[in-house]
């Protein structure tokens, strides 16, 4: 087999459509057909199921999946080696950061990166704390930034950065008369959330368990998949929630959001990297710069 075919059969895999598949790719639908059928042919195994203008994969092309996935990976590492050898002149870095990383602290750093090194082209990928330890752990990712813990022997964690958090509600909630917030005030409060797997919600998960209680026992009125729509629905009177003070600075200067006194837990932006693969000069530069803001490894 060939790694073309791989890569095919990986297209297909993931988007469970042949036509979809060869768009992605830049190859003709009878391309990506031929491909997969000289696969099933050679090793007397049947990839896919097809129902009509569907396909799915069979228990033999899930388990082939994870395996092309792996060689691929394998492939792409030995690619970079070779570009590496440029050093920072050429090459790619593939990051992946949680949304607040992402949204409030990332691009600037970045930018300052791209300017320091042209040659070295940029990805991000934007996902909560779980999804971009993954897309690292399974080598998607070169680097990933999050805000939340992880704790998966693959991986390579390193604090980058300090993150101050605030309790905030809308101007109109009860909390901004001023009141010392307690037990049952959080006991009855209506909630906000991210979804599970979001670092923000596992610091407001820490918090109540701090005060003894239990987020599944509370009123949640809204859970929502980033911090911007979680902002916005407080602002508007749909309960409290815990944010970033990057992410609530602007609603906080305005007005719209209350910083309601409450001891959080702190928290630190943490670096990711698979612990066995191949350091790169630019995933090396990179860090540099996580380590040190100011300045640019030259």
């Amino acid at each position: 087999m060939t790694l073309e075919q791989l890569r095919i059969f990986v297209a297909v895999a993931e988007r469970e459509h042949v036509t979809k598949a060869a768009e992605a790719i830049h190859l003709t639908q009878s391309a990506a057909s031929a491909a997969v059928s000289a696969l099933e042919t050679r090793y007397g195994a049947k990839l896919f199921d097809r129902v009509g203008r569907r396909i799915a994969l069979t228990e033999a092309g899930r388990l082939f999946l994870a395996e092309a996935r792996a060689v691929l990976a394998r492939a792409a590492a030995a690619e970079t080696v070779l570009a590496d050898l440029a050093g920072l002149k050429r090459g790619r870095l593939a990051l992946g950061a949680s949304q607040t990383v992402a949204s409030y602290w990332l691009p600037a750093l970045m930018q300052r990166f791209r300017t320091a090194y042209p040659g070295v082209a940029l990805t991000l990928a934007i996902g909560n704390t779980e999804t971009i330890a993954a897309l690292v752990r399974d080598g998607a990712a070169d680097l990933g930034v999050v805000e939340g813990a992880v704790d998966d022997p693959t991986l390579s964690v390193a604090p980058v950065a300090k993150d101050d958090l605030a309790l905030v509600v809308g101007r109109a909630h009860p909390w901004t008369d001023g009141r010392r917030v307690g037990r049952a005030d959080l006991a009855a409060a209506r909630w906000v959330l991210r979804e599970p797997g979001s670092g923000t919600r596992a610091i407001l998960e820490q918090a109540l368990a701090s005060a003894g209680l239990s987020l599944g026992d509370r009123e949640i009125a809204l859970e929502l998949p980033s911090n911007e729509a979680c902002r916005a629905a407080v602002e508007a009177g749909a309960g409290a929630t815990v944010l970033s003070t990057l992410v609530a600075a602007p609603s906080l200067a305005s007005g719209a959001l209350v910083a309601v006194p409450y001891p959080l837990p702190g928290r630190s932006f943490f670096a990711l990297r698979r612990v066995e693969r191949y350091e790169t000069q630019a995933e090396r530069a990179f860090l540099a710069l996580l380590a040190d803001p100011e300045g640019v490894a030259s």
